[in-house]
Parts: C-alpha cells; sequence; structure tokens
C-alpha cells in the first residue's frame, strides 16, 4: 500500500474509533413487550426488538411495558418510559444550557406555560406522547400552517382524528430552548391541551423531587 492510501486508511480507522469511544445519550420513548422506541443522541425515535441493536451499536436485552435493559460496549443500564441513560463521557452534554423546574398541580400533573415559535402556550408534561401534540385550534392562534405537513390519522376517546406532523422552528420552556422540535396537530375536539412529548423531553435530563420536576437542558 503506498503511504497516501495508508494515510487515508489510517485516518478512517482514527475517525471510527473516536466515533465509537463518543459517548452516547439515550431515552426510552415507548415500551411495550420485547420491544423499545429508543432516542439516542437526540436523533428520530428508533423502535428495535429484543436482541437486536441500533446503528450505533446499542443493543436491547430486555423490555416490557415497565423498563428496559440496553447494553453498550458490555455495560448494561435499565431505563423506564422517559428515563435518560449515558454511555461514556462525563455528565451529559449541555446540563449548564438551561433548566426548568415544575411543581405538580392537585392530580399529580406537570403544567406550564412556554412558548412554540415564539408565542405563549399552555403545556402539559407527558412521557407517555412521543411527539409534543396540539390541538388545531392552538395551532392556528399560534400561525403554525400545520396542513402543509403529513397527514395521518390517530385514535382518540372520541373516535379517529385527522393529525399532520410537522416540525417546530423553536420550543422554550424556562430556560431551555430548542430547535427544529418533531410536532403533531390534531384536529377535533380530541385533544383539550398540548402535550409536551418526549420529542422535547428525550433532548433533556428529568430529574424527580417529591412534587417538583426539573429538566435539563443536554442538546
Amino acid at each position: 500500500m503506498r503511504l497516501p492510501e495508508f494515510k487515508a486508511c489510517l485516518a478512517v480507522l482514527l475517525l471510527v474509533a473516536a466515533s465509537t469511544a463518543h459517548a452516547n445519550d439515550i431515552s426510552v420513548a415507548a415500551l411495550f413487550t420485547g420491544k423499545a422506541v429508543l432516542v439516542v443522541n437526540g436523533g428520530a425515535p428508533r423502535t428495535i426488538s429484543v436482541g437486536q441493536s441500533t446503528p450505533e451499536g446499542i443493543r436491547l436485552i430486555s423490555a416490557d411495558s415497565s423498563s428496559a435493559v440496553i447494553e453498550f460496549q458490555g455495560k448494561r443500564q435499565t431505563l423506564t418510559p422517559g428515563g435518560s441513560g449515558r454511555f461514556g463521557g462525563g455528565a451529559p452534554a449541555g446540563s449548564s444550557a438551561g433548566s426548568v423546574t415544575l411543581t405538580a398541580d392537585s392530580r399529580g400533573h406537570y403544567v406550564t406555560l412556554g412558548q412554540i415559535n415564539g408565542s405563549t402556550i399552555q403545556l402539559l408534561v407527558d412521557t407517555g406522547a412521543t411527539l409534543i401534540a396540539l390541538p388545531s385550534a392552538d395551532a392556528r392562534r399560534l400561525g403554525i400552517n400545520y396542513l402543509n405537513g403529513q397527514r395521518g390519522y390517530t385514535e382518540t376517546a372520541n373516535g379517529k382524528a385527522t393529525a399532520y406532523r410537522i416540525s417546530l422552528d423553536t420550543v422554550r420552556i424556562g430556560d431551555i430552548t430548542l430547535h427544529n422540535v418533531d410536532a403533531v396537530v390534531m384536529e377535533g375536539d380530541g385533544l383539550k391541551i398540548a402535550l409536551l412529548g418526549m420529542s422535547f423531553l428525550s433532548r433533556t435530563e428529568m430529574k424527580r423531587d417529591g412534587q417538583s420536576l426539573t429538566l435539563i437542558k443536554r442538546f
């Protein structure tokens, strides 16, 4: 092998080694028997079955409705829905970049005022929601042209409803501002309040202390 080719191969190998050693932030968006929906390093949610691995090498060892056991380079962690873990590296990146502490109401719900695309909206924290979910009335008030989004359907307590998947430019809660956050807009009266789902929450570290919930921006 000629020297230029050797240097090129060496650079590729060093790049692969660096990416392998890089820390991975993992959160669980949803759990099922034998399957889990994982979000790795803020990417798109991926559904994997027990025994399968993500492209980053994170393997699902077991999963049921309450927890999932994941493995990376021989190390294992147990995560619950809405929980997050980290393989390699130190503290989660961006932990000093912003935070907010919420207090539960009389029903144990966390409701807060936030901003979407610069306009104020009331949001209910919901770790069971894969995406931020907006009633169509709120979306129109915020000036979101959701009809250009990807159209689909979802089941609600009132039956099937039309839904549109979109991307929000900015979502702000307290001192945390995130950009390009996936969301869904639901038409009809099935959704009474906007839900702060895992497309936002998975990019934060969530810490519970009694009636308080602290969100710390990770990336």
